[in-house]
């Protein structure tokens, strides 16, 4: 069984990739998309949304790192991915399941399971513009309002070069709605060859057991249940007990200071092994990052809580890790902090 580690704009950035993949064994994960429209992006750009490309593509821990693009105009998206494969990508992922109204409205992400030829020929365009040795896959949903041309979307993934095809188990109209409807993904796994990968709604063991006997799908992707849990992915594996919360407040510590808000304390933290590179937060704008994830971590931890409930309204970071640290207890001696 492989799990990937799934693309969430706004969310899985290079840190947060950098602290999931340290506390859990991956075998892959995706950047954010890359919005393409009908230029090609520099090299910095790509730099920036994925800063492994100066690591031979891994994060520190060693997970390879996908690059995600998305767009409709299969020459300009060619031209990218080419780009991003000289730089050292080592998968380039296409995307088809993007839910959002801007992304649709510019002809971008899920909207285009409605033309499963333009599907077609991006992915197509794609594969002959970068080397043989670098595989292209794709992210798709069921559809846009419904699973009608979901099929042939997933065949024309495959016939046009794909080596892999991740289908998140619902419609653009469904959004982010539970269920996930992993018996759809047994209708394409009958239609299909290529491996398949099942996504959406698997936040337990037991949803990923059930997600690979319902969609027989032997491999998964992981995205919120894996934020709110980064010991998710172990405990699925079968080979890791579950993380205690002043272990969890270890690791949120070396994410604000991996951010480098406070650039001396990234230093200390070992924040230096990141990429060089690696775009820096302002305090703020690290501050509001982490209380995103500590918000979802409240799902998983009800230790995040209380801390959620004090820091909600602050903005210096050093008050922050001071209630964070509190939060682990009078004996414990935390890294990061």
């Amino acid at each position: 069984m492989k799990i990937f580690l799934a693309p969430m704009e706004g969310l899985t950035d290079f840190y947060m990739r950098d602290v999931l993949t340290r506390m859990g064994r991956y075998d892959a994960c995706v950047t954010e998309f890359i919005r393409v429209t009908d230029r090609l992006h520099p090299a910095r750009l790509f730099y920036n949304a994925c800063p492994e490309l100066r690591t031979h593509g891994k994060t520190a821990a060693g997970t390879p790192v996908h690059v995600q693009l998305l767009g409709s105009e299969p020459a300009a998206l060619a031209a990218n991915a080419a780009r991003a494969a000289r730089l050292g990508a080592p998968v380039i992922d296409l995307n088809f399941g993007c839910p959002a109204k801007t992304v649709n409205k510019h002809r971008g992400g899920a909207v285009l399971l409605d033309e499963p030829e333009t599907v077609y020929a991006i992915v197509a365009a794609v594969r002959r513009a970068v080397p043989a040795n670098i595989p292209v896959s794709a992210k798709m949903r069921l559809g846009m309002r419904d699973r009608s041309r979901m099929l042939e979307n997933a065949q024309a993934i495959e016939a046009a070069g794909a080596s892999t095809l991740v289908v998140h188990a619902r419609t653009k109209e469904d959004s982010y709605r539970p269920p996930a409807h992993w018996d759809a993904l047994a209708e394409i796994r009958a239609a299909v060859t290529l491996p398949l990968m099942a996504n959406g709604e698997i936040w337990t063991v037991e949803d990923a057991r059930r997600c690979r006997e319902i969609s027989r799908c032997e491999d998964i992707m992981i995205g919120r249940g894996a934020v709110t849990r980064p010991d998710l992915v172990g405990a699925i594996q079968g080979n890791a007990s579950a993380l205690s919360w002043p272990a969890m407040v270890t690791a949120q510590l070396e994410f604000l200071a991996g951010m480098g808000a406070l650039h001396s304390h990234a230093a200390e933290s070992g924040a230096g092994e990141l990429a060089p590179g690696a775009p820096r937060w302002t305090e703020s704008g690290a501050v509001g990052r982490y209380k995103q994830w500590l918000a979802m971590l409240i799902r998983g931890f009800p230790e995040a809580a209380p801390v959620f409930a004090q820091v909600k309204r602050m903005r210096a970071l050093a008050d922050v890790r001071a209630v964070l640290r509190a939060s682990a207890g009078p004996d414990q001696a935390l890294r990061g902090s």
